[in-house]
């Protein structure tokens, strides 16, 4: 049996999964254990190879038929798998400066190892899980908005990963954010330098260190003020937003219309077949969920009798999305370096 093994190494967490040769996924469920990022690259991969053992008795898969493995990860990195010179963003420990993540995991797993961008995991799975059959033809943009915002755009079945591995980073597309109702007042400022892309707007950074600063005076009797610090306060605005809380409904309306406008510049661009949301934004009650997309659209200016159809879709398996990317891209590997010579 064909096994290839799909691994999304987070600051916190490492997510795997399986899929046979036919890309079909042996596991379901989400099979997560702790990650040691913190600890510096030797720790951390010889535990993600443990845990790949583990998994893969956890999915009823012989670990000898696992023949390759995609790894996701947070970047910058490029298209190889290379970190930068500066480390991972989320991933501390100084030792993780210049890694080649893949060499390293090849060494260590004993089989071929491709690499990933996590955000450009995500959108991978999340085209091939929207366009089916058609996969190979189709362009989807996925937007993946969690602590921050990432995601990935999909060509003709194909990442787009540009000369660096930076393209797709969508979360520093610039917002014309003043246009939006109740933004017009805000600062948002991006870890990255810029003011006013999609991130320092759509983001869980972005609900701490703007929003609240800036609206949350504006409601003095506010359970949120009881908070002991910005981060606690923010974590609880997704919640207090589905049941019904005007300051949480604000903040995600603003959010949600900046990604709307963001979707409008993606669909001049490249006319997609689809637009996908996902993370931990989106991951929310149906309700929220659907007034999330509703707001999503009203974001949106006015598109031409051609473009109106496009579809707006929730990632499917969203706290796997990442794993499965990888795995599909660990299986087009796979694909390409086992075909015939004509």
């Amino acid at each position: 049996m064909t096994v290839v093994a799909g691994i999304d190494l987070g600051g916190t967490a490492i997510n795997y999964t399986f899929c046979d040769g036919t890309g079909r996924f042996l596991l379901d469920q989400l099979c997560e254990f702790p990650s040691r990022v913190t600890d510096g690259p030797d720790a951390c991969l010889e535990q993600v190879a443990t845990g790949l053992q583990r998994a893969a008795r956890h999915a009823h898969v012989e670990y000898s038929d696992v023949i390759v493995a995609g790894i996701a990860t947070p970047g910058p990195a490029s298209v190889d798998g290379v970190l930068s010179a500066a480390g991972s963003t989320n991933f501390a420990h100084p030792a993780w400066a210049s890694v080649d993540l893949p060499a390293r995991l090849t060494a260590r797993l004993r089989i071929p190892v491709v690499y990933l961008n996590d955000g450009n995991a995500a959108a991978l799975w999340g085209h091939v899980a929207a366009c089916g059959e058609k996969e190979s033809s189709a362009t989807t943009i996925t937007a993946v908005v969690g602590t921050g915002l990432g995601g990935g755009i999909v060509v003709n079945g194909r990442l787009a990963v540009g000369r660096n591995g930076f393209a797709g980073e969508l979360g520093h597309v610039l917002i014309p954010f003043e246009r939006i109702d109740n933004a017009a007042t805000l600062a948002p400022r991006c870890n990255c330098g810029r003011y006013g892309d999609l991130e320092s707007i759509c983001s869980l950074t972005a609900i701490e260190r703007v929003f609240l600063p800036s609206l949350l005076p504006e409601y003095p009797d506010h359970p949120l003020h009881q908070e002991p610090t910005p981060r606690e306060a923010a974590k609880r605005v997704r919640a207090l937003a589905a049941a019904g809380d005007p300051l949480s409904r604000r903040i995600f309306s603003v959010q949600a219309r900046a990604l709307g406008l963001f979707f409008d510049q993606m669909i001049n661009v490249f006319d997609p077949e689809a637009l996908i949301v996902g993370g931990g934004m989106i991951e929310t009650t149906q309700e929220m969920r659907e007034w999330l997309l509703t707001e999503i659209r009203r974001g949106m200016p006015e598109q031409r009798f051609e473009q109106r159809d496009i579809p707006l879709l929730v990632m499917p398996n969203g706290d796997t999305a990442g794993a499965r990317g990888a795995a599909l891209e660990g299986l087009r590997h796979f694909d390409q370096t086992t075909m015939p010579l004509e």
